[in-house]
């Protein structure tokens, strides 16, 4: 049987993502957190439902196989580092949006670490959380 602290040390990218969701949500300040009220509204929703289907998927993954194991296995392979760079790479550019959005460095400080722990989940968290906004620069 697993005990609590071998428990906590499999889940704590999860506890680390739970804590940073409520934090996002209590600080979000501004437009509706999940219900979107405008024009677009239907754009936050399918935003939230991509985000909900990435974090399902991802929960499942990560019952079946230990996320830094998966790491160590795949290190070794070329291809594997090329992709990993990549998309760390990638994200540099929605911090640059949270940067022009929010015109904060402290702000885009604070969603450093989430956006290059979580990636693409906390990405969506805050392009969710921002649709309206976001939004009205291109229309």
């Amino acid at each position: 049987m697993n005990s609590f602290s071998t428990i906590l040390k499999r889940n704590l990218l999860w506890l680390g993502f739970g804590i940073f969701l409520a934090v996002a949500f209590i600080t979000h300040d501004g437009e509706a957190r999940i219900f979107g009220t405008g024009d677009h509204a239907f754009g936050k929703a399918a935003v939230w439902l991509i985000w909900l289907g990435f974090l399902l998927y991802s929960l499942n993954i990560s019952r079946r196989e230990n996320f830094f194991r998966s790491l160590k296995r795949m290190h070794p392979i070329l291809w594997s580092r090329q992709i990993g760079l990549d998309l760390y790479i990638g994200l540099l550019v929605p911090l640059t949006i949270i940067c022009l959005h929010e015109g904060s460095l402290l702000i885009t400080a604070l969603w450093f670490v989430p956006i290059f722990v979580f990636a693409n989940l906390a990405t969506l968290v805050y392009l969710a959380l921002n649709f309206e906004s976001l939004i009205a620069y291109f229309i």
